[in-house]
């Protein structure tokens, strides 16, 4: 019987082709090859999110007059409704963590040089994706938390000149944050974003499918010197059952993170009642939140706030032409490296103190 249906496949899709492309791709080995890892990990969490996003549908309701009592149903109603959504939310958390430290660990590695210049782009904009998926999925459980945090974000778009009012509404679906908003930013976070993602998850294999697997540049030189000290595991199955090993242990904590710190949901948004004092945004957007909240009124003749904005705005552009500004064999690279720390440093560091600032 297996070999009839080996033999149906291998007539429709060729399988000794894929079989035989996995048993020969392989995967470096160095002292730094556990960074590999991040990127596997990333795509897990995102694939966890589909999922559990995928049941939550059944009984969400995107409406501003059923959102949250659809919510209350799946976590007090549905048989480990709470725990789906639970998962659900800290994969969402998680991922951009992974995502983060993923797009340092490229940096720090050189892995973004030469020929390899479109796989960071491709990365940065998968991970400008992530975040969109953050913000647009932090309202549709239509509390007060989320509905005064995306009032307060949507705000921030108005300060751009010509097109900020623009793109307020179009985010909004008018005027204000109400039932057209968390229409809208349900179709962005369960069909729009998905589906760009989706399409550029598989751009991004494919460059590294091209590319390979990089090498730091010292371990490269060290290779070329001595070629003994060269290397290789098979992909399939050495790698990927290391990288199986990495999505079970991802797995087991975001299983432990749910059932000990299951996720709040806190109280229904009133559009009528003021906002919360001390409102503040998620994790990953609080060094900009603070950054913005520490810039003066006004900057000369500048609204503080917009230049802010427009600061942010070309760090974000310059940070992903990177691969392009470094030089050429790397002249600006120690450079990188520390403007790569300090940017660490600045996030944390920005991110504590918001946390802790009340």
């Amino acid at each position: 019987m297996i070999s009839r249906v080996r033999a149906w496949l291998e007539e429709r899709i060729g399988l000794s082709q894929i079989t035989g492309f996995l048993s020969h791709k392989t995967v470096p080995v160095h002292r730094y090859s556990y960074w590999y890892f991040l990127g596997g990990i990333t795509l897990f969490l995102f694939m966890v999110q589909v999922g559990t996003g995928m049941l939550l549908l059944l009984y969400y309701r995107p409406t501003s007059n059923e959102a949250f009592e659809s919510v209350q149903y799946i976590v007090t109603q549905v048989r480990f409704g709470w725990l789906v959504r639970s998962i659900h939310s800290w994969s969402a958390n998680l991922m951009v963590a992974t995502a983060m430290a993923h797009m340092f660990s490229v940096l720090f590695l050189g892995a973004y040089r030469k020929p390899r210049e479109l796989t960071w782009v491709s990365g940065m904009v998968l991970l400008f994706l992530i975040l969109g998926f953050g913000f647009s999925g932090y309202l549709l459980p239509w509390n007060t938390l989320a509905y005064f945090a995306t009032k307060v974000g949507t705000d921030m778009v108005k300060q751009l000149p010509v097109i900020g009012h623009p793109i307020m509404v179009f985010l909004r679906g008018g005027e204000e944050v109400s039932g057209a908003t968390l229409t809208r930013f349900f179709g962005f976070h369960v069909a729009l974003l998905p589906g760009i993602t989706t399409l550029l998850i598989g751009v991004h294999l494919a460059f590294i499918q091209r590319q390979g697997m990089s090498v730091p540049r010292r371990i490269d030189a060290e290779w070329t010197a001595d070629p003994s000290k060269r290397r290789e595991m098979r992909f399939f199955p050495n790698f990927f059952l290391r990288e199986a090993i990495a999505w079970y242990i991802g797995l087991a904590v975001l299983g432990a993170l749910a059932a000990f710190f299951p996720w709040e949901l806190g109280s229904k948004a009133d559009p009528f009642a003021p906002a919360p004092a001390g409102i503040k945004p998620e994790w990953y957007f609080l060094s900009v939140f603070q950054t913005l909240k520490l810039i003066p009124p006004r900057l000369w003749k500048i609204d503080g706030e917009l230049a802010g904005i427009f600061i942010f705005g070309a760090l974000a552009a310059i940070w992903t032409l990177l691969p392009f500004l470094e030089g050429e064999a790397g002249k600006r690279r120690r450079l990188v490296t520390v403007v790569g720390i300090l940017a660490i440093v600045f996030i944390a560091g920005m991110t504590l103190y918001a946390y802790y600032a009340k």
